[in-house]
């Protein structure tokens, strides 16, 4: 357990690599976890996505964030939601991959892990953008988890690949 958080040495870190892998994979997995949630729908039709509930909760009119696209109406709110939150828990996750290189572990799945739990666990109840996870029928927790772990280990292909290189080295604890 001591090494869970052992850490490496700081010379060997590389923020800005770490920043600018977070906002490309980032970018990149929001559109695994959408292509996955197109084939394997989380939610029930009658239930709201969460990050359009959240908007509309703030008072927000959804109908004035659409465009349309081959004749389809899109939402872009709603993934905008999903975008920035996709890139701000990649950089999260890239920076400290750079300091604890046991976020790392299984490839960055046991962090995805851990972002399904604290999100669709926790925080949407929490939130009454969702109900309890032991109210969420399976067909939802499945998508979700297979969803979110594609979406992690697609930010970590992207961390390793431009981290390596853009700075010819490999990681931190290997140095």
């Amino acid at each position: 357990m001591s090494d869970l958080f052992a850490r490496t040495q700081p010379a060997s870190r590389h923020y800005g690599v770490a920043f600018l892998a977070g906002i490309m994979g980032g970018l990149i997995s929001a559109f695994v976890k959408s292509g996955t949630e197109g084939v394997m729908p989380p939610r029930t039709p009658d239930r709201v996505a969460p990050p359009i509930q959240m908007i509309q909760d703030m008072g927000i009119d959804m109908h004035n964030m659409v465009y349309t696209y081959s004749d389809q109406v899109v939402n872009w709110g709603g993934s905008a939601v999903h975008i920035l939150f996709s890139i701000a828990w990649a950089v999260i996750y890239c920076v400290a991959a750079e300091i604890f290189p046991k976020v790392k572990l299984w490839q960055g799945l046991a962090f995805g892990i851990g972002v399904t739990i604290l999100f669709h666990g926790m925080m949407l109840p929490i939130l009454n953008l969702s109900p309890a996870l032991w109210n969420l029928p399976f067909d939802e927790l499945f998508s979700e988890l297979v969803g979110t772990l594609l979406w992690m280990w697609t930010i970590e292909v992207f961390r390793r690949d431009l981290r390596s290189r853009l700075t010819k080295k490999p990681d931190p604890e290997f140095q």
